[in-house]
């Protein structure tokens, strides 16, 4: 067996020669007792890859499935006898049946009348398929692209809709993909509840109301949640029913496709967040029931208890069964393609990676726990046939595996043996600041703790930091925000009367968390829809418990546009935090040195790249002179204070002041250094404040120095304007397509 551990940027590894040059081993030593391992399971990968190019040509053609002729896969053992029913033939089918291959697929087709389509677009079909017994069943076709329910009936059945818009009625994309940014700063939404009313927000609602704010707050990738059809709302999208169709709750693939058109338009990427870890339970309009002609399997799904996830009660799929890797990589290609993604944040990748599901498990980082019988090698062998596909078709791909566990070489690419992943997402860290916003006063605040958990993660596998997600904004649990302020946050937040202690805290640790966790946590980072500026409620999707009420499954940005309320204050340094980046890239930067975690001032000094970080966490403590190392000589200037009056502070640090630096020890010998640096500077540090500053070279950078406070107080003052221009295009945009 040769050569198939490939890619574009790779060369062949011979699976003769044992596969000693894995590289992921020579990347890490400690891997080298897994050898084992990463040989079985780049070998199944390998044959497998070598299968589908033997047998449907390539990776790419066999991600080719989602065709749309009318077409269903069944086990020939299960179906007697199939046919296709809608409103074109009056739902009998006696006059469409199906035929049956000798790989158990049946299909039909059905030839255009007159010049008009057999099957009109926008119509309802369904598959009627006869049980050995002789019942017979109707089901939404697998492929469809696009189910709806009656609205006025309630709990109405999911309906398949067969869409195929004339050209007329086609969306036409209008504006290429964006760059791919060197850091992604991404604004996680779910576009349902992105109203400020108590109700389900649409597609282009969405495109035109919330992309502008995400853009004027210097975002550069948007998440897109439940994107996939799912029955039931409050599943949040994790219930997948209809994978291949957009969500009818909020619009029409083309209403999808002027949304992430208009995103271009604006320079934004966009990512979807896409369920291949689980399928709904749902049988009459969902997955579950089906089968797929394979005589190891009959289903989608494995049998028996490894087919059911007891924790989510949902099914999981069989990713050794060759028509799931068809349906599951042409589901990947139909949203690229299609609708022109930008990649995706799979869900649920620590439930794939092993047969335990992660359920019950603290993982220690013990590398036992990754490589051993519990690993899911079929599950494996799949996302790197995913990773494979998806940046052979999109080169400049962003694709994120929401992982707990952090098994090795899930981030590193599939040509060294790893998973192939760019990002994973530090899921660790959310659940380290809610432990200390729980369980500990501020003085029992460890700054070695806090920095140790940040920067805890491989080096070589890029992560996504992030301090709180939709997972901590849910009914049940609390956001950052509310677990600082909680009811204060109804009455205290107005700039018309002097901020109680809790409100001055909790606006203060606010920034500090978002930014530290933004700096020191990874190469990338994340913000859920609404908590950049402290949204007080929960999300509560409308559902039986709750009287089916919508009124917490929105948005209340009318709270951050009110001039004379404080959440203005968390979103401007949100704005801030990001344009910082945006300016000198510090998230792209490989040099990140933690210098100082002084435990008895509650100080973390830190570098990435050329900017300097000072963050003191002490509640009452103003240290005048406090002497910070750094690596390059020079005079630094505060780029960013979240101590000044435009983000809610009292405006205690001068902007004004240049810091010249002291050079420190003896040249080249670290140990004689200040906290290892070879220069060092004083500035001012006052209680619960975050300050960075960055190197300005003599008349070269020094008219851009401005600090990012300044320029969001510009962004501030001239916002309806900035909002007007973004919104320009869209209406434009928007009127011609009507």
């Amino acid at each position: 067996m040769s050569a198939v551990l490939i890619d574009d940027h790779s060369t062949v590894v011979n699976m003769e020669e044992g596969t000693e040059n894995i590289g992921l081993l020579s990347l890490d030593p400690g891997l080298e007792a897994y050898k084992d391992h990463f040989r079985y399971r780049v070998r199944r990968y390998a044959d497998q890859k070598k299968l589908i190019e033997k047998h449907e040509g390539s990776l790419g053609e066999f991600s080719q499935g989602n065709t749309m002729e009318i077409e269903m896969q069944g086990n020939c053992f299960a179906y007697m006898e199939a046919q296709v029913i809608g409103d074109f033939n009056g739902w009998d089918g006696s006059g469409h049946k199906m035929v049956k291959n000798e790989f158990g697929v049946w299909s039909i087709t059905i030839p255009d009348f007159s010049g008009n389509p057999a099957i009109p677009h926008n119509s309802r079909v369904k598959f009627r398929f006869k049980h050995s017994n002789g019942v017979w069943v109707d089901r939404i076709p697998a492929w469809i692209t696009y189910a709806t329910q009656d609205p006025t009936r309630f709990a109405a059945p999911y309906d398949g809709v067969y869409w195929d818009p004339p050209p007329s009625e086609r969306y036409q994309f209008k504006h290429p993909r964006p760059p791919k940014p060197a850091a992604p700063r991404i604004y996680e939404a779910h576009v349902g509840m992105s109203s400020s009313e108590p109700r389900i927000n649409t597609y282009r609602e969405f495109a035109d109301d919330i992309l502008p704010r995400i853009r004027a707050n210097n975002y550069n990738t948007v998440q897109l949640m439940a994107v996939m059809e799912h029955s039931y709302y409050a599943s949040f999208g994790y219930h997948v029913t209809n994978f291949f169709a957009v969500s009818s709750r909020s619009g029409t693939p083309e209403d999808l496709k002027y949304l992430i058109d208009k995103a271009h338009s604006l320079g934004l990427q966009v990512l979807m967040d896409v369920v291949h870890s689980h399928a709904s339970n749902n049988i009459t309009d969902g997955l579950n029931g089906f089968d797929v002609g394979q005589s190891s399997q009959d289903s989608y799904f494995h049998t028996g208890d490894r087919g059911y996830h007891k924790l989510w009660d949902s099914r999981v799929f069989n990713y050794a069964n060759w028509e799931v890797l068809r349906f599951l990589l042409s589901n990947l290609r139909w949203w690229l393609d299609e609708f022109k993604f930008d990649g995706f944040r799979f869900d649920g990748v620590t439930s794939m990676l092993y047969h335990h599901h992660g359920i019950n498990m603290g993982f220690t980082g013990n590398y036992s726990e990754y490589f051993s019988e519990s690993t899911d090698v079929d599950a494996v062998v799949y996302m790197m046939l995913a990773n494979n596909l998806i940046h052979s078709i999109l080169p400049d791909a962003t694709v994120i595996a929401e992982d707990v566990s952090g098994m090795p070489g899930l981030s590193r690419p599939v040509f060294e043996g790893g998973i192939g992943f760019d990002y994973r997402l530090a899921m660790a860290v959310p659940d380290k600041w809610i432990d200390y916003l729980k369980n500990k006063n501020d003085e029992e605040w460890s700054v070695g703790d806090i920095s140790w958990s940040l920067t805890n993660r491989r080096y070589t596998e890029k992560c996504i930091a992030y301090a709180e997600s939709h997972d901590q904004a849910i009914v049940g649990d609390k956001t950052i925000a509310f677990s600082l302020m909680d009811k204060e946050m109804y009455s205290g937040m107005s700039c018309l009367t002097k901020a109680s202690p809790v409100i001055e805290r909790g606006i203060a640790l606010h920034k500090m968390i978002h930014f530290l966790t933004m700096a020191l946590g990874g190469e990338g980072y994340l913000n859920f829809m609404g908590n950049e500026f402290g949204h007080p409620d929960w999300i509560d999707f409308p559902r039986e418990g709750n009287g089916w009420s919508s009124d917490k499954c929105r948005r209340q940005w009318d709270l951050v546009d009110t001039d004379h309320l404080r959440f203005k204050f968390l979103n401007a340094f949100d704005r801030a935090m990001n344009l910082l980046d945006e300016k000198f890239k510090f998230l792209a930067s490989a040099k990140q040195i933690v210098s100082s975690t002084d435990e008895v001032r509650k100080v973390i000094v830190f570098e990435r790249g050329d900017l300097v970080f000072v963050f003191n966490f002490h509640p009452e403590n103003t240290y005048e002179g406090y002497k910070v190392g750094c690596d390059l000589p020079g005079k630094y200037r505060v780029a960013l204070d979240s101590d000044a009056w435009e983000f809610g502070g009292p405006g205690r640090v001068s902007h004004d002041v240049d810091h010249f630096t002291t050079p420190e020890g003896v040249p080249g010998v670290p140990e004689t250094n200040f906290n290892n640096r070879p220069n060092s500077f004083k500035v001012l540090s006052p209680p619960r404040t975050c300050v960075v500053y960055n190197r300005v070279e003599e008349g070269v950078n020094e008219d851009s120095s401005k600090s990012a406070a300044a320029q969001v107080v510009e962004t501030e003052n001239s916002k309806d304007e900035l909002v007007k221009k973004l919104l320009v295009p869209l209406l434009d945009d928007h009127q011609s397509d009507d």
